[in-house]
């Protein structure tokens, strides 16, 4: 066994992930940054469709059965094929979001004014994003961007935006939405 070798090749390996870990923080060049800023316009507009408006501020109006009870445990343990998580990807607020589909959308779900789900495209991994920015700032009426990271189901790397639903000019909910950036 070649100890000294090992001793080398970890911290190599280190550098190299750290290496990596950085450059998908790193600021995003003028021209991806531009094409993002496109998006953004893009999204904007489908957060102002009446589908999405309606469906969240019924919403917010009512919680739907099932809804007031869920927690973030509840909601990983549900399958995709549970019927209420296929609810969200059923209503007109989902069906408008499927029309949506293009290569470049690696995700995108509605939340409410509390940050709890009214429609998506495929089931996101939490239930609320209250607390979190991504749902946060928009509610301030204002636009999010994140940062860049490895999509977990791809591997490839992505960003979310998030804009405001907008009601008489009043944030009532958020729409975010992943973009592929070798997509865009």
């Amino acid at each position: 066994m070649n100890t000294p070798s090992k001793l080398i090749r970890l911290p190599l390996l280190l550098l190299a992930l750290a290496g990596l870990a950085t450059s998908l923080r790193a600021e995003l060049e003028p021209e991806q940054q531009a094409k993002v800023e496109a998006k953004v316009s893009l999204v904007k507009a489908w957060a102002a469709e009446p589908a999405i408006i309606e469906a969240v501020a019924a919403h917010n109006a009512q919680l739907p059965t099932g809804h007031a009870d869920m927690t973030q445990e509840k909601w990983k343990s549900l399958s995709v094929l549970d019927p209420l998580v296929r609810s969200f990807s059923k209503n007109p607020a989902g069906d408008f979001l499927k029309t949506k589909k293009i290569e470049w959308l690696t995700e995108a779900f509605v939340s409410d004014a509390k940050g709890l789900k009214v429609a998506f495209l495929s089931k996101p991994s939490g239930w609320s994003h209250a607390g979190k920015p991504k749902h946060d700032v928009p509610m301030t009426g204002k636009t999010w961007q994140g940062a860049v990271e490895t999509d977990e189901s791809t591997g490839l790397p992505q960003l979310q935006i998030a804009v405001p639903v907008l009601k008489d000019g009043h944030p009532i909910g958020s729409l975010v939405v992943g973009l592929s950036l070798g997509k865009l």
